[in-house]
């Protein structure tokens, strides 16, 4: 059927906005809590990082196609390993999570090179 996005694409766009309803909602908490500068600055910059992102997975779902899968793929194991380090640091204090943002950052850079890739390549 025309019009119907295939199952992968609507993974993608359906990951992307929870991933923006998540950032909101912790936005909001980010204003409401009381916590020291430090957390209240990695909180504000995880924030971010997954708001960008799910505009990122968005993408994914709309243009579709190999390159965008694999994208999402980065995109979504980036987003789990560098926002949720960044989230436990904040919210569970003593856990030490200080080798999995910089693997989820670099998660994240191999997504958007992914997305570069598939810009150029043709839908089939």
């Amino acid at each position: 059927m025309p019009g119907i996005l295939p199952v992968m694409d609507r993974i993608w766009f359906a990951l992307g906005a929870l991933a923006g309803l998540g950032a909101v909602a912790l936005s909001a908490a980010a204003a409401h809590l009381r916590l020291d500068a430090g957390a209240t600055a990695a909180l504000r910059d995880a924030v971010q990082m997954q708001g960008w992102h799910a505009l990122a997975l968005l993408v994914c779902g709309v243009r579709g196609g190999r390159w965008c899968n694999f994208a999402g793929t980065f995109f979504t194991l980036g987003l789990l390993a560098f926002c949720g380090a960044v989230y436990v640091r904040v919210f569970a204090v003593g856990i030490a999570t200080s080798s999995v943002a910089p693997f989820g950052g670099v998660m994240l850079m191999v997504g958007w090179l992914m997305l570069l890739i598939a810009a150029f390549k043709r839908r089939r």
